[in-house]
């Protein structure tokens, strides 16, 4: 599923957020869950996320199917190839949002990108993220800055 939102919310312990609409298929596939996983998609990543914001999708792990994906190492969770960053969480608590469920997760592995994938020729360390706003998918555009002497 293509999340609301999502945010870091802890250093000790590391804890992070998603906010799952109520009414989403994988809202009722996570309420009985341990396990959740969180891909952090690059600019060019539009499709997969279009395909996780579809309701027509498969249920189960047939979703991705039509995607790259790796079981994570320490939970086995889904997490997306070429994600520029993948978290594996432990779910800890969930809290109602109005229409949405606030799912935090202890963090229990995660990965990044590696840097330029032999395959696609991507550099993958430099791309920026998927963004999602005013209805449309977009890049930050920002990039890191050399501080200046």
């Amino acid at each position: 599923m293509t999340a609301n939102s999502f945010s870091s919310v802890s250093l000790r312990p590391p804890l992070l957020l998603v906010c799952v609409h109520n009414d989403a298929v994988m809202r009722r596939a996570l309420h009985p869950a341990r396990h959740f996983g969180v891909s952090v998609l690059s600019a060019g990543q539009a499709a997969v996320a279009r395909h996780f914001a579809d309701n027509s999708r498969p249920v189960g792990l047939q979703q991705f199917d039509a995607v790259g994906w790796s079981p994570g190492a320490a939970t086995s969770v889904p997490l997306i190839d070429g994600a520029l960053a993948r978290f594996e969480c432990e779910k800890w608590r969930a809290y109602d949002g109005g229409d949405h469920t606030i799912l935090v997760g202890a963090v229990v592995g995660w990965s990044r990108s590696p840097g330029l994938d032999p395959e696609s020729g991507r550099d993958e360390a430099t791309e920026d993220a998927l963004l999602y706003f005013r209805g449309r998918f977009r890049e930050h555009g920002l990039r890191a800055q050399e501080p200046s002497r």
